[in-house]
C-alpha cells in the first residue's frame, strides 16, 4: 500500500485506512468487483450476480425513479454521455459515442468514467425504491458500448448511510473558486476512503504540501498544453453554456465564477481582463489550492476564501475500461458522501488527460496505481443544480454495437 505523508511525518493514509474486510461494502450496496470471488461472472465481465437473484420486474414508475437518480451523475463538462435501455426486468447502461469528447478524450476514459457514475446512480436509484442491484459489467463483448447492466435482485429497506446519499442527489456539484470556512472532518474523510475501497478502487489522501505543490505544477503545465491546442479549445467552447441558454447539457454560466459571467454579459470583459493577472497571482499564493479549469477565461478564477480541506487522487489497481466504469462508481459514491454532510469536491482532471503529464502524476504518487481524477475537498454553500437533459433524450433506440 503506498502511502503518502504529511510535514510532520504521520502516516495519513495509515490513520485513515478503513477497519473493513476486503469486499465488504459498509453502505449496503451490492459491488461488482465481489463478483470474481463470490458469484458467477461471464468471462471477461465483472458481475454481481448471485445464485438465486433472478431479475425481479420493475413497474414503468419505479424505472423512471431509478433513471432520475442515474441522470444525476456527474460527467465531464456535463456532457452525460451515457444512454440508458429500460426492460421489464433490468436496464441496459451504453455509452453515447457522440458526446464524446475527441480532442481531450480520444480514448473514452473520461466518457466511460462518467458512465460508472451514472451507474452508481442507477444502483442508488434502485435502493431509493427498497430494491437490491445486481450489475453485470460489460455483459456482452459483441456489444462494446453496453458497459453495464443492473437488475433488481430482491428487496430490502434502504439504510441509513444509503438514505443519506439519496438525500444528497439534488444538491450535489462540482464546486469552482474558494471554499468557505469550515474544516473536513477525518471521520467523513475516512468514511469516504472506505467508500472508494467497496468499489474497488483507492481515494489516496495527500498531506505533503511538496507533493500537492507538483501536483498543481502537472496541472498548470497540462493546461497550458491544451490552451495551445486548437481543437481542444474549440472543443470546449462548444460545451461551454452562455447566460440564459436554455441547453441542458454542458457546463452553464450559473456553474462557473459569476462574476466573469457576469462581466462578460455586460460589456465588461476588458475590466475582467484587466484582473487577470492579479488573480492568478493570488492563486499561485494560496498554497494547496490547485488551478482549476478555466473553462476559456484564464487567470479570471476568484480570490480569497477558505483553502480546501484535504487533497485527494482516485486510483484504479489497472486501467482497462472495466477499471474506469469502477472509478466512476466510486467518484460518485465519495461525493455523494461529502455532499450529504454539505462537504463538496473540486476536480481537476487536466493533468489526466495528457498521457505524458498522467504518467508523471502516478510518478509522483509510487507507481502502484492508476489516477483517474485529482480532488480537493471543502466546505461550500449549494449551487444551482446543473440541468440535465429530458429523460427521453436519453433512452437508447438502436441496438447496441
Amino acid at each position: 500500500m503506498m502511502s503518502i505523508t504529511d510535514q510532520s511525518g504521520t502516516r495519513q493514509r495509515d490513520r485513515l485506512r478503513p477497519r473493513m474486510e476486503p469486499g465488504v461494502d459498509a453502505g449496503g450496496l451490492l459491488v461488482t468487483w465481489r463478483a470474481t470471488e463470490t458469484g458467477s461472472q461471464r468471462a471477461g465481465a465483472d458481475s454481481t450476480v448471485q445464485p438465486g437473484t433472478a431479475p425481479a420486474p420493475l413497474t414503468p414508475d419505479e424505472i423512471a425513479a431509478v433513471l432520475s437518480v442515474g441522470a444525476r451523475a456527474p460527467s465531464i463538462h456535463n456532457t452525460q454521455p451515457w444512454l440508458f435501455r429500460p426492460h421489464d426486468d433490468h436496464i441496459d447502461l451504453l455509452a453515447d459515442p457522440d458526446r464524446q469528447l475527441s480532442a481531450v478524450d480520444p480514448d473514452g476514459r473520461e466518457l466511460i468514467l462518467s458512465c460508472g457514475a451514472a451507474l452508481f446512480g442507477l444502483r442508488l436509484g434502485l435502493r431509493r425504491i427498497g430494491r437490491l442491484p445486481a450489475v453485470e459489467l460489460q455483459p456482452d463483448p459483441a456489444q462494446p458500448r453496453l458497459l453495464a447492466r443492473i437488475w433488481s435482485a430482491g428487496h430490502a429497506a434502504s439504510t441509513r448511510v444509503e438514505t443519506d446519499l439519496i438525500t444528497a442527489v439534488p444538491h450535489r456539484h462540482t464546486h469552482r473558486g474558494p471554499f468557505s470556512p469550515g474544516q473536513v472532518p477525518d471521520r467523513l474523510l475516512a468514511a469516504m476512503v472506505t467508500d472508494a475501497v467497496a468499489e474497488g478502487c483507492e481515494l489516496a489522501l495527500i498531506g505533503d504540501t511538496k507533493v500537492i505543490a507538483e501536483l498543481d505544477r502537472l496541472i498548470r503545465g497540462a493546461a497550458a498544453q491544451q490552451q495551445a491546442d486548437a481543437s481542444i479549445t474549440a472543443e470546449l467552447a462548444r460545451w461551454v453554456r452562455p447566460l440564459h441558454s436554455e441547453a441542458r447539457d454542458g457546463v452553464p454560466a450559473t456553474a462557473r465564477l459569476a462574476e466573469n459571467a457576469w462581466a462578460s454579459q455586460s460589456g465588461r470583459a476588458g475590466e475582467a481582463a484587466g484582473r487577470q493577472v492579479a488573480c492568478g497571482r493570488l492563486a499561485e499564493m494560496a498554497l494547496g489550492r490547485l488551478a482549476g479549469r478555466d473553462f476559456g477565461a484564464p487567470g479570471t478564477e476568484e480570490s480569497g476564501g477558505t483553502l480546501p480541506s484535504a487533497t485527494a487522487v482516485l486510483l484504479t489497481a489497472g486501467d482497462t475500461t472495466a477499471d474506469w466504469l469502477r472509478a466512476g462508481q466510486a467518484l460518485d459514491r465519495v461525493l455523494l458522501r461529502a455532499a450529504a454532510r454539505w462537504v463538496f469536491a473540486s476536480l481537476q482532471s487536466q493533468a489526466l488527460e495528457s498521457a505524458c503529464y498522467r504518467r508523471a502524476v502516478r510518478a509522483l504518487l509510487g507507481g502502484s496505481g492508476y489516477p483517474q481524477m485529482v480532488l480537493q475537498f471543502g466546505r461550500a454553500n449549494t449551487a444551482v443544480a446543473t440541468p440535465r437533459r429530458p429523460h427521453a433524450e436519453m433512452l437508447a433506440t438502436q441496438p447496441a454495437e
